[in-house]
C-alpha cells in the first residue's frame, strides 16, 4: 500500500466517524453506524461484520443502517465479498481488503496515486456517504475538510 493509498483510507476514515470517534475506539474498526463523539457504540466480535440494522434518524421508515468497522462497510456489502477476497472475518485487515476493493472498483487508485484526491473523492462518492455529492441523506464533508485530513494523515496532492 502506497502513502497516499493509505492517507486516503485514513481520511474515508475520518470522514465516516470523526476523529474523536476513532480514538475513543479501536481505530475506528470496532465502530457501529451512528456512534457520536460522546456516545461511541462498538462491536465486541470480529469474527463476522456485526449486522445490527441501527435505526438513524428515529422515523418510521427512515434511515437505517447496518455500517460498521472504520470504513463503514454494510453488512450486504461485506457478505457480498467474504468469500471473493478470502475474508477470514471482519477483523482490521479484512475492512481494510474491503475498502481497498471498493476503491478498485471506483477505478480511483490512478488518481490517489498521482494525488488528484479530489477527483479520487468524487469517483468514490457513491461507496461512502459522508463523501461530498453521495446524496444518501447523511452528513458530507466539504472537499477543502477531506483534503486537509488527507494531507494530515501523509497524503500527498498533485499541485500544477
Amino acid at each position: 500500500m502506497t502513502k497516499n493509498e493509505k492517507a486516503f483510507l485514513d481520511m474515508i476514515a475520518w470522514s465516516e466517524l470523526g476523529p474523536d470517534v476513532i480514538r475513543k475506539s479501536d481505530n475506528g474498526y470496532n465502530v457501529l453506524v451512528g456512534s457520536l463523539p460522546d456516545m461511541v457504540m462498538t462491536f465486541s466480535s470480529y469474527h463476522r461484520h456485526p449486522g445490527l440494522l441501527i435505526d438513524m434518524d428515529g422515523k418510521p421508515g427512515g434511515l437505517e443502517s447496518t455500517a460498521a468497522g472504520r470504513y463503514q462497510i454494510m453488512g450486504w456489502v461485506w457478505r457480498a465479498y467474504r468469500e471473493r477476497l478470502g475474508l477470514k472475518g471482519f477483523w482490521p485487515e479484512d475492512q481494510t481488503k474491503i475498502a481497498m476493493q471498493l476503491i478498485k472498483e471506483c477505478r480511483a487508485f490512478g488518481d490517489i496515486n498521482a494525488g488528484r484526491i479530489n477527483i479520487a473523492i468524487d469517483k468514490c462518492r457513491s461507496r461512502w456517504a459522508s463523501l461530498p455529492g453521495a446524496g444518501y441523506g447523511q452528513r458530507e464533508h466539504r472537499l477543502a475538510e477531506l483534503l486537509t485530513a488527507y494531507t494530515t494523515a501523509g497524503g500527498e496532492l498533485f499541485l500544477s
